[in-house]
């Protein structure tokens, strides 16, 4: 009885194939890795995984993780779209520190082109700030984004929050309320498509 599962495992093994999992063209259509399906149908909607830093070949962008959806297959490729980045638990982690001001926000963006973006902006402050100037900064924070967003087309405004423009942008004009350690944008998600 056994021997017969086995067997029918392996059929079921050998008959798949692999299949070259692509990036969308705002990230240069390369290649993240293989997955394996009996169907190609089967891999549409399969999330993939990777981060910034294998994307760029910079290993400072290691803590930066993409998300990507396989929405098409052709040939032997599995073309994906961005749904989102996270930064890494463990960076997260490293940055709070006692005695300072986390501040955090989260606001949908909705770009040029008519993509709606969630997104999860937070500062990071030297000393520990007053409410008032916690709500000056979100604000701020809040503020740029949604400029951007109208500003922007959906892959500018992708790349801008990805490569750390955008947290820059907020550092600058945020510091002058109080001083700042860091800006991050640690989360964004893609709720919807024109």
């Amino acid at each position: 009885m056994a021997r017969r599962q086995t067997r029918k495992k392996a059929e079921g093994w050998k008959a798949k194939r692999w299949y070259d999992v692509v990036t969308p063209e705002i990230f240069g259509k390369m290649s993240i890795g293989s997955t394996p399906a009996d169907d190609p149908a089967k891999l549409v909607g399969r999330v993939m995984d990777t981060t910034l830093g294998e994307l760029t070949n910079d290993l400072g962008k290691q803590n930066v993780k993409m998300h990507f959806k396989v929405n098409e297959v052709s040939g032997e490729s599995a073309h994906t779209r961005f749904t989102g980045h996270e930064l890494t638990r463990d960076y997260l982690r490293s940055l709070v520190k006692r005695r300072t001001s986390l501040v955090e926000s989260n606001i949908v963006v909705t770009t040029k082109d008519g993509f709606k973006v969630h997104l999860k902006p937070m500062s990071l402050t030297i000393k520990r700030a007053g409410s008032s100037q916690i709500k000056a900064i979100r604000d701020i924070m809040n503020g740029i984004l949604r400029e951007r967003g109208n500003e922007l087309n959906y892959e500018q405004f992708i790349h801008e929050v990805v490569l750390g423009k955008l947290a820059s942008d907020i550092y600058k004009k945020a510091k002058i309320i109080y001083p700042l350690r860091r800006v991050e944008i640690s989360k964004t998600k893609i709720l919807a498509e024109p």
